[in-house]
This record gives structure tokens, sequence and C-alpha cells, in this order.
């Protein structure tokens, strides 16, 4: 019997096998112009996404004082942004698993411009200033991933076919854990300070002009952080272990960050001052190249619901940490008991971090191998 020959215009088995993998990998590569057009717009959005969070801050000083609001109100204020934020994280990063997270950012984007529009409003509606604040930072955090679920349920948008998260073998990981927890400190220690230093440098330096510690700090993090990014691909570049870099931009990010937020409380320089905080709030950028591209390697599957999982946690851990900084204020009379809890609570996130932080992943099956 003669082995049959595939035809000259048929490509062989192999290949016919072949050809579907190869072609979803090659669906998968995004194209030079998509890149640009991406890394453009994540950019201007992040931009904008600052400029909603950091308004209050910077609008507490003048408030309080046309308001009477004392240090523990002003800090009921502050925090109440991530007491709507911490109850959609999840919900958000699923959803962008799920759907994609370009209508994520669509959506949820146009939501919390448009609340952040409406909120001077707001203060004449009649004479609960502080009841009405806090409501509108509650319903921006909150509507930044709702919107998004209410919208899918009543348009019904085709959604793919969720995928299984595998729940247990994910928390049963300590890498994952240190993961959450060292996420969650740098939220809290990055939303103390984000909430924090507009009143301090007005109280401390009252003949400071409010432009140059409201922005330089801020100025500062955008080339911090695009250097922190490089670094960190450099370092992987030259052959260092994925989780030696991550623990190295960690170190940077909190252990450094909080050293120069403990010299804060312990100077009556201004320029001391701005140089101190910008340079905390700067190293601070080097989380992105270290935690937060972690949970990327822990779990690329379900990477989006992960996250969402340990920015929830940082979310509830800034309303705890700007709150209690508000009553350690108002209670000692001194800002260095707030930047002394910004130390403690980065290097605790810190040394959990560095004892059980890795970059393997745990998202697979035991049938699967990580190649």
């Amino acid at each position: 019997m003669r082995s049959q020959r595939p035809s000259p215009m048929q490509p062989p088995p192999d290949e016919v096998r072949r050809a579907p993998s190869a072609a979803v990998a090659e669906d998968t590569h995004w194209s030079r112009p998509e890149c640009q057009a991406w890394t453009g717009m994540l950019l201007l959005g992040t931009c904008l996404l600052y400029c909603t969070r950091v308004t209050m801050p910077i609008c507490t000083v003048a408030m309080s004082e046309d308001f009477g609001w004392n240090k523990k109100e002003a800090g009921t204020v502050l925090s109440s942004f991530f007491w709507g934020y911490c109850l959609t994280q999840v919900v958000g990063g699923h959803l962008g698993d799920r759907i994609g997270g370009e209508k994520v950012i669509l959506l949820s984007a146009s939501t919390w411009g448009f609340i952040t529009i409406a909120t001077p409003l707001l203060t004449c509606l009649g004479s609960a200033h502080l009841a009405y604040m806090t409501f509108s930072r509650v319903l921006t955090g909150l509507l930044q991933d709702l919107v998004l679920a209410l919208g899918i349920l009543v348009q019904d948008l085709p959604m793919a076919r969720p995928s299984k998260v595998p729940w247990r073998q994910l928390f049963r990981k300590p890498s994952v854990w240190a993961a959450i927890c060292s996420q969650m400190s740098s939220a809290c220690s990055f939303f103390v300070l984000l909430s924090w230093l507009p009143t301090f440098f007005k109280e401390t330096f009252p003949h400071s002009k409010g432009w140059v510690f409201n922005v330089v700090p801020w100025l500062v993090a955008i080339p911090a952080s695009v250097f922190s990014g490089f670094l960190s691909d450099y370092l992987i570049s030259q052959g260092y272990r994925v989780i030696t870099v991550r623990k190295f931009m960690q170190v940077m990010g909190l252990g450094l960050s909080s050293v120069f937020a403990l010299c804060l409380g312990h100077t009556t320089s201004f320029l001391k001052a701005m140089v101190f905080a910008s340079a905390s709030i700067g190293l601070q950028t080097f989380n992105h190249s270290g935690i937060s591209v972690n949970i990327q390697d822990l779990a690329p599957s379900c990477a989006g619901f992960l996250f969402g999982v340990a920015n929830t946690a940082g979310a509830l851990a800034g309303v705890i940490g700007v709150c209690l900084g508000g009553y350690l204020i108002e209670a000692t009379g001194s800002w260095t008991c707030v930047f002394n809890l910004v130390a403690v609570i980065s290097n605790l996130g810190l040394g959990t971090f560095l004892v059980f932080g890795e970059a393997q992943r745990v998202d697979l099956r035991p049938t699967h191998e990580d190649l």
C-alpha cells in the first residue's frame, strides 16, 4: 500500500495543526501604531485620574477655613473617596479581564470627570457642606467601575466567556499574600501623603506659594516614574532575576521613600521640605515597576482580578490611614506623627515582600508547565 502524500496545494499536516495557534499568537501582538496610541491615551488618562484625585486635598486647605472643618472632619472628607473606590476594585478588574480595559477606561473616566466638575455646585445647595463633599467623593470612587457593570446589564453588551479564577490556588501562595500586603502598604502610604501634604505645607510654611508645593513634587514624579521603568527593564535585560529587580524597586519605592518622609517631620526649612517631599513622592513611583507588575508576574491570566483584590486592600488601608492621620494631628498638634505613620506602614509592606515575594506564576493548573 502506498502512503498518501500531501497535495502540493495543501500544507503538511503538522503545518495545518500549527496554523491556528500561529494565527492566535500573531493576533496577540499589537502593531507599533496601536502601541503608540494606547501609550499616549493611557498617559493622558493617568494624568486626568490624578488631577481628579488631587483636587480635594488641594481645595481642603481653603475649604477647611471657609467651613470651619477641624482635622478630623477634613480627614473624613479626604478619606471618603476611598470608601467608594475600594468597593469596585475587584469588579472593575474582573470586567477588564472579561471585556477589555478600553471599555472600563472610557466609561469610568467620563464618570469621574463629570462628578468632579459638578462637585463645586454642591456647596451652593445648603449648609451641610461636610455631608455634600463626603457624598460626592464617595460617589466619585464608587462609580469608577460600577457604572460600567450597570451599563452591561442594561444594554446587554456581549461579554466573553468568563474564565474560572483559581481562588484556592491563588490564595494558598505566600507570594500572593506578600504582593497584596505590599500593594496595601504602598497605596496607603501614598494616599496619606497625597491627602495631607498640601495642608502640611500651608500650615507649616504659611507664606509659601501654593503652586510650588502643590506642583513640584508631582512634576518630579513624572521623570522618576519613567526612569524606574527603564531601569527595571535594563536590569532584567542584563540578566538579573525578575524577583531581584522587583524587590530592589520596592526597596526604593517603600524603604528609601519612607526615609525622606521621616525627614519631612524634622525640618523647618521650606527648601528642605520641598526636597524631601519631592524625593519621597518621586521614589514612590518605583512601586509601579515593583509590586504593580509583580501581580502580572504571578497571575497573568487573572491579573485584573488579583490587582483589584490588592488595590481594594490598599484603598481600605488608605481610608484608615488618612482618617488616622487627621486624628493624630488633632490629638498631638504635630505633623511628625503622620510621617512616622507613613514610615511604619511602608516598612511593614517592604519587609513582607522581601521575605515572601516571588515572581513565578501561580495561576497555572498543576498539569501545565510555565514555559
